[in-house]
């Protein structure tokens, strides 16, 4: 069983498609392409940690349609555009507005996250080595060595597994609070 994270999906949402300038086309091309990412990499038993902007603009027999569609236990992390259409459908657990967990990479290791919607500069655990995942920026703000945008513009338009997000903060620079943290500064 493996752990994802996404966010700003925005099924039914007609003004951000247009906005992504994609080769969707359509509505419904955006949503049936997100859907078969999201089924690609996610298996029934896996988690997915969606950490908001589910749907817009869509009605709530279309949100549950695609909700049912989807791979895995869905967790969200509530989004400003999550009305509820969207937070009464059957998460596995009531919808939260941030999320302190610790999941376990492939080899065993224990990581913490925070996981919120908005992008915070410190967040709780920050100084403990905590990672913070977040969505809402649309892939407009550059990762950190302990944050990043798992939204869907920001991942190719699938969930991403932890391994894949830890390297994307290894790889990337050090924001200077985090230099401040590391006794860099």
């Amino acid at each position: 069983m493996t752990t994802f994270f996404t966010a700003d999906t925005h099924f039914g949402d007609a003004p951000l498609v247009a906005r992504r300038r994609s080769a969707f086309g359509s509505v419904e091309g955006h949503d049936e392409a997100l859907i078969a990412r999201w089924n690609a990499v996610v298996a029934p038993g896996d988690t997915v940690w969606h950490l908001g902007d589910f749907a817009a603009g869509a009605s709530r027999p279309y949100c549950a349609a695609v909700f049912a569609r989807l791979n895995g236990i869905k967790r969200l992390v509530r989004g400003n555009h999550d009305t509820n259409r969207v937070l009464e459908l059957p998460w596995a657990e009531p919808p939260v507005e941030s999320a302190r967990l610790t999941v376990a990479d492939a080899l065993g290791r224990p990581w913490r996250l925070f996981l919120s919607h908005y992008p915070h500069r410190s967040w709780p655990g920050f100084w403990r080595e905590t990672r913070h995942l977040y969505g809402h920026t649309h892939a407009c703000l550059p990762d950190t060595s302990r944050s990043c945008d798992v939204g869907a513009d920001a991942c190719d338009y699938r969930p991403l597994d932890l391994a894949t997000l830890l390297a994307r903060q290894e790889a990337a620079p050090l924001a200077p609070e985090e230099m401040a943290a590391r006794g860099l500064r």
